[in-house]
């Protein structure tokens, strides 16, 4: 068994990679707009479905470009087909990962905090 955790693991790095080429590099669609990193790749045991945790800076509209990115997984998912070579290329979909903005809160909050206790 920890072999196939090995893999999933390898396919999960993989698909993080090239989709972060595609979406970055290939996608066209003007709704989607910002700087938009593919933080994390969960892929099911069958490989049916992925799911794509992405991180969105310097956007006009964070749900939207989500919408646009959802309206655009028939593309990205047919790019993810040709440059990965596995039987089945999963289902794609979209969650918005906000941890990035959750650690710059808490560093924001930290830095208040930092200096008062030097007083």
């Amino acid at each position: 068994m920890p072999e196939s955790n090995t893999r999933l693991g390898r396919i999960e790095e993989e698909y993080r990679k090239e989709l972060s080429q595609i979406i970055s590099y290939e996608l066209k669609n003007p709704n989607v707009t910002g700087l938009i990193s593919v933080t994390k790749v969960k892929v099911t045991n069958d490989l049916k479905y992925a799911k794509i945790y992405i991180s969105i800076l310097n956007s006009k509209n964070n749900k939207e470009t989500l919408v646009a990115l959802k309206k655009s997984s028939g593309f990205i998912r047919s790019e993810l087909a040709k440059r990965v070579n596995l039987r089945n290329t999963p289902e794609l979909i979209f969650e918005f990962d906000d941890s990035l903005e959750y650690g710059a809160k808490i560093d924001n909050i930290l830095k208040e905090i930092m200096p008062k206790k030097e007083e």
